[in-house]
This record gives structure tokens, C-alpha cells and sequence, in this order.
């Protein structure tokens, strides 16, 4: 059973190992895994900076034991409203506080929102994620396009994710009518860095977004991003945040800064890869069940670096050549990764809780 994030030795990981499975697709009462919700930051920390050896080995039991075979999500992600948003988020240049705002891109209408969905299925994805550049979902007419989207969207067979700023109990519960399979809101970074991030909006606003997305019974898509100037400690903060949640969201997105002119960030530096590849790993053994999505930020990763996420535990990417305004590996680079890492596509979003109530696992009370 893997339940301590102690790293002292060798030794000791090798003998978990021997526990473990050796083969590509773990039987499904392979070795248990120990679901945790009350990780210390101290211990989170001291995942992030274990010898990166011992990190994947560790990061690859649980992921073998809680996800069996190398299964690997494709999503796809459209930007419905873009540009003009009244938050003042330091990364992002659809900010109308910043000179990098993309403003002049009307809102997308239901039908051509439907046809990229149809497109992204027959590329291969198996959910269609859609972005509306908003602080809080706007009734009327947008939101009832809204609904229609996501209906649309599940009625071709795919998963729905949508993200579009705060909403109410009775706007989540209306999405979840819908049929909407998920909602995305990031947590961004840890509690203490937040306000050199964003001002418009307080990070209790965004765990009570998460807690109305909860109550209506639609799963959470939520992570942070890296590369702000935040401090190992912060990256702790933010993962500790995220295993705090009972239960764990069901989509961890883990992003890489997008340095992008005009925005308050566009000086900082590039990302060390291996950066982005030990929040992967210790998101996976915080979160065994959760889908740890590879988001923003892939385009400055070599072909190399991405398979080095896929094995510390990620398995899910989105899939396409744009991500909302920044770019993405296009859909034959995509295709060409998967099978240089030799893993396989598609497979289903559990429903609430689910993942960490599968058979044969061992769920510890928090």
C-alpha cells in the first residue's frame, strides 16, 4: 500500500515497487491505493523536490495500481467569447486590463459551435471543452446558448466541459440538467501567491464557485498554473488545496505559463520542463483517481518532456492546434506523440466521486 510521501531512501521505494506491478496494464486488485485528503504541505513539498528519479517510480505505482493501461484523454477546447473579461489576471490576455486584451471576436453562435465539436470528434477527442471570457455566467440569451451547447455537444457522443467564471446554485443546476459532464474553474496558484496574480476576484469566491458546481452533481475540472513567479511552497499550496477537496476533482488541469506580450507576466522566464513534469507526479500520487490533464504550456515542451509527463502520471491532453488564445500541438503532432509513448486514446468521465470508490481500492477517510 503507498500511504507515506517519505522519500528518504532508495531502498525503501524499491521495496514498494517489488509490490507492485511490472506489467503495462495492472490487474484491477493490483497493489491498493490510499486516498488521502489531508496531505501536509510539508509533505507535498517535500514530493515536489525528491530525487526526480524516485518522484516518477513513486508517481508511477500509484498510477499503475489506480489508472490500469496507459490510457490517455484527448480533449478539445473552443473559445466561445473571447476576449474583454473584467478580471485582471496577470496570465491571461483576454484581461480588458491589459493591453494584450483580444478583443473585436463576436461570440460564437450554437450551430458553428456544434460543428467544431462534430470536427473535434471525428479528429479523435472524446470531450469538447468551450471558454466564455466571462467573470460570471450572464443570463438571457448567452446562457440559454449556453445550454443549447452543451445539449449539442452531448448529443454527438461527447463529454461537456464548460468555463465561464462563477455561476449560481441555480445556473449549475441548470447545466447539469443540461447534461453538462463538467465545470471548469482553476484555483490558479496557492492562497498566499493569489493576490499578485488577481485582485477582481478572492480565491474563497472561486472554492464556493467549486462547492454550487458540487451540489448540482457535475464534476470539477480544476487546477493551477506554474511559471507565475510563485515559490515551491506556493506549487505545495496549491496541490494541497486541490487533495483537500472530499472528493478529489475529477480533471486536475496542471498548466505552464503562457508568457504572452502585453499581459503583466510577459517577462518572466521560460519554464523549466522538469518543473512541469514534478507537478504532474505528485499530483497523480495526491490524487490517484483524478485525471491529470497536460494543458498550457505544451508547446514549449519537446516531444521528449511530454512523454516524461505521460509516464509521472498524466493522462489526459487537449488536442488541436489552439488553446482559448495560445497555441497547441496540432492534431498529427498529437497523433504522432501518442503512439512514440505507445499509449491509447479514449475513455469516460466517472461520474461524482466515482473514481475513488472503485472496487478494490482503499479510500482513507479525511
Amino acid at each position: 500500500m503507498i500511504a507515506s510521501p517519505t522519500l528518504s531512501s532508495g531502498t525503501a521505494l524499491a521495496a514498494e515497487a517489488s509490490a507492485a506491478t511490472s506489467a503495462s496494464e495492472a490487474a484491477p486488485d493490483a497493489t491498493p491505493v490510499l486516498v488521502r485528503h489531508d496531505w501536509s504541505r510539508d509533505e507535498i513539498q517535500a514530493l515536489l523536490e525528491a530525487p526526480l528519479m524516485e518522484l516518477l517510480w513513486r508517481a508511477q505505482q500509484v498510477h499503475r495500481s489506480a489508472n490500469p493501461g496507459y490510457h490517455v484523454q484527448l480533449a478539445s477546447l473552443l473559445s466561445v467569447k473571447t476576449g474583454g473579461c473584467e478580471e485582471d489576471c496577470a496570465y491571461c490576455p483576454q484581461s480588458m486590463h491589459h493591453s494584450a486584451d483580444v478583443t473585436g471576436q463576436p461570440e460564437r453562435d450554437v450551430e458553428p459551435v456544434l460543428v467544431r465539436a462534430r470536427a473535434a470528434k471525428e479528429a479523435g477527442a472524446d470531450r469538447f471543452c468551450m471558454g466564455w471570457a466571462w467573470r460570471e455566467i450572464r443570463e438571457g440569451a448567452p446562457f440559454e446558448a449556453m445550454l443549447a451547447m452543451v445539449r449539442g455537444v452531448r448529443e454527438l457522443g461527447l463529454e461537456a466541459c464548460v468555463t465561464a467564471g462563477m455561476l449560481t446554485d441555480t445556473q449549475a443546476a441548470r447545466l447539469a440538467e443540461a447534461g453538462l459532464t463538467a465545470y471548469n474553474h482553476n484555483l490558479d496558484t496557492s492562497p498566499e501567491h493569489y493576490h499578485r496574480i488577481i485582485t477582481t476576484r478572492t480565491y474563497q469566491e472561486r472554492l464556493e464557485t467549486l462547492e454550487r458546481v458540487r451540489r448540482a452533481g457535475i464534476t470539477l475540472c480544476c487546477g493551477g498554473i506554474i511559471g507565475m513567479g510563485e515559490t515551491s511552497n506556493d506549487r505545495a499550496g496549491l496541490l494541497q488545496v486541490l487533495a483537500s477537496l472530499d472528493p478529489h476533482p475529477e480533471s486536475v488541469p496542471i498548466n505552464g505559463l503562457v508568457a504572452v506580450e502585453g499581459t503583466p507576466l510577459e517577462e518572466q522566464p521560460p519554464l523549466d520542463p522538469l518543473d512541469l513534469v514534478r507537478m504532474v507526479a505528485t499530483a497523480r500520487i495526491l490524487m490517484p483517481h483524478s485525471r491529470v490533464r497536460l494543458s498550457a504550456g505544451r508547446t514549449a515542451l519537446s516531444r521528449e518532456a511530454q512523454i516524461l509527463c505521460l509516464q509521472a502520471g498524466a493522462d489526459s491532453i487537449f488536442y488541436g492546434d489552439t488553446l482559448l488564445t495560445t497555441g497547441n500541438p496540432d492534431v498529427e503532432a498529437d497523433r504522432a506523440l501518442l503512439a512514440a509513448a505507445g499509449v491509447r486514446a479514449q475513455w469516460s468521465e466517472p461520474s461524482v466521486g466515482e473514481s475513488e470508490q472503485a472496487a478494490g481500492r482503499v479510500v482513507a477517510p479525511g
